[in-house]
């Protein structure tokens, strides 16, 4: 496989690209790039992804895009024009992506193209497989927009995996680095009555997800890139609080974090069971597929 990866740099991108060989990355700023991932890549080549379609030469000798580049929906409130950059980020960016894709010389094989378990909405106790309906909220849209303009490359013959990707764990960042801080002073607790469920993954089980998607070819659009095993999210504080011997029973309630996070804060109690039957169903096998042993090994490769 000689691969090409946008987000490179993200908190997923370097756990890929170690599993890639050489690999291609893509980036606004190649020099900041360098430093952080230099060591990891091929090459580098400069590409903002709101600005138009890659380079052709981007492409050269690449079977496989690996699309991760988008802006995060945890950073500051949603206001308009907060939307809007997350919306276009991914909407915009995937479709110059695939517009590069279409012209290069020799057309890569497969795409695999990050989306979000946002696409399913708050849901409640329902088991939500590939096959579940989308939400109509404003991360559901995205989620469509989204999909839609990774799924046109098909046109062109590439397949196209779609990963909607839950909440990613690991060491050094991610959603976990957010909430650990609160738990190891003993102010952890709840979202609410912490019944909502977690979409979770490991960020190493990701990284494998992503490069299995990729090498399977019956793998055909949506893939759900999460744990077998979500969780409530009392049980995920327990289990947090375990790991870092702290007490965890302040409940935070939706209406202070309403006012702390605006419109974001229906995502933080959004109820998803989200289930990767795919993946199952073709022979992945889950290294952290338990929220304990998940939590064990991030906070023992973090300490």
């Amino acid at each position: 496989m000689k691969a090409l990866v946008t987000g490179a740099t993200g908190f997923v991108g370097p756990r890929l690209l170690r599993l890639l060989d050489r690999p291609v990355a893509l980036s606004r700023d190649p020099d900041r790039a360098r430093a952080r991932i230099g060591h990891l890549v091929d090459r580098i080549v400069r590409w903002d992804p709101l600005q138009g379609p890659p380079p052709r030469e981007a492409f050269e000798g690449v079977d496989t895009v690996f699309h991760l580049a988008g802006e995060s929906v945890a950073e500051g409130r949603w206001t308009a024009a907060q939307k809007a950059k997350i919306r276009d980020s991914r909407v915009v960016g995937t479709r110059h992506l695939v517009q590069g894709i279409v012209q290069a010389a020799a057309r890569p094989a497969v795409l695999v193209s990050a989306s979000a378990v946002g696409f399913y909405g708050n849901r409640g106790d329902e088991e939500l497989t590939e096959s579940a309906p989308p939400a109509s909220d404003f991360l559901a849209q995205v989620c469509i927009d989204w999909e839609r303009e990774a799924l046109a490359a098909e046109q062109a013959g590439v397949r196209v995996v779609t990963a909607r990707t839950g909440i990613v764990l690991g060491a050094g960042g991610g959603a976990l680095a957010k909430m650990l801080l609160p738990f190891k002073l003993g102010a952890g607790g709840p979202l609410g009555n912490g019944r909502q469920w977690m979409p979770w993954v490991h960020v190493a089980d990701l990284a494998r997800l992503y490069v299995h998607a990729a090498d399977t070819a019956s793998i055909v659009g949506p893939m759900n890139a999460v744990a077998p095993n979500p969780v409530r999210n009392s049980e995920f504080t327990k289990a947090l609080a375990r790991q870092l011997h702290r007490p965890a029973f302040m409940p935070a309630p939706y209406l202070g974090l309403r006012l702390a996070f605006g419109e974001f804060a229906q995502v933080l109690f959004a109820s998803q069971r989200v289930i990767p039957k795919v993946a199952v169903d073709t022979g992945f096998v889950f290294q952290y597929p338990e929220i304990a042993g998940a939590l064990r090994e991030i906070l023992s490769a973090a300490a």
